[in-house]
């Protein structure tokens, strides 16, 4: 009901084009969803892994909680490691053990915003970092956690309506991660045609 509400609001003669909208938009949130699932997987085997390596205990169940954690941005990392070494420090208090849990929550995060997040969930949005960072500042000062955690989806959304809006094109190039050279446009080549088209005229 809610999906046929948003078709008829807008004239019949757009019709086709609302509902390209929307497929588009539900095939975003999925491929976000897909991508969260997918990270969220790695980040939990690696920490786990690590932990096991370090003997640590509940091992597997504290790096798939980290991995959980992680899905907020910024204060879930943190969170998930001072859990982790309190946790720790309980049952193990070496001073070797708490740095080694400090040093692989710190390896796996590095490793996950460096490759998993453009990799996998950037990649599934095709929104570029910088609108990424923006967008999670914007949506944690508006909104808190929630709003950090919802904030890529719906940038994500936002660039789907841009493309389809002639007039709101532009907006979507900018949130978009491809440039010109990747989707083959002539983008920049004009300059040169124009030298070329006033070589021949000369």
């Amino acid at each position: 009901m809610l999906l046929h509400f948003v078709v008829v609001l807008f004239s019949e003669k757009h019709t086709e084009r609302v509902r390209e909208v929307l497929g588009e938009v539900k095939v975003v949130i999925q491929s976000y969803m897909v991508g969260l699932l997918i990270e969220t997987s790695c980040v939990a085997a690696l920490n786990s892994i690590g932990l096991l390596i370090l003997n640590v205990q509940y091992a597997v169940l504290l790096g798939i909680m980290a991995a959980i954690l992680n899905l907020i941005p910024y204060i879930g990392g943190l969170v998930a490691t001072l859990l982790t070494v309190l946790i720790t420090f309980s049952n193990n208090p070496e001073l070797s053990v708490i740095l080694g849990v400090v040093g692989i929550f710190l390896l796996v995060q590095f490793i996950d915003n460096n490759v998993f997040v453009p990799l996998i969930v950037a990649s599934k949005v095709q929104v570029n970092a910088l609108v990424s960072i923006v967008g999670v500042l914007i949506g944690g000062a508006l909104a808190g956690v929630s709003g950090m955690f919802l904030s890529i989806p719906a940038i994500a959304i936002m660039k789907v309506i841009f493309d389809r809006v002639d007039s709101l094109r532009p907006w979507g190039v900018l949130l978009g991660d491809q440039t010109p050279e990747d989707k083959g446009s002539s983008l920049f080549r004009l300059p040169r045609r124009r030298k070329k088209a006033k070589a021949v005229e000369e």
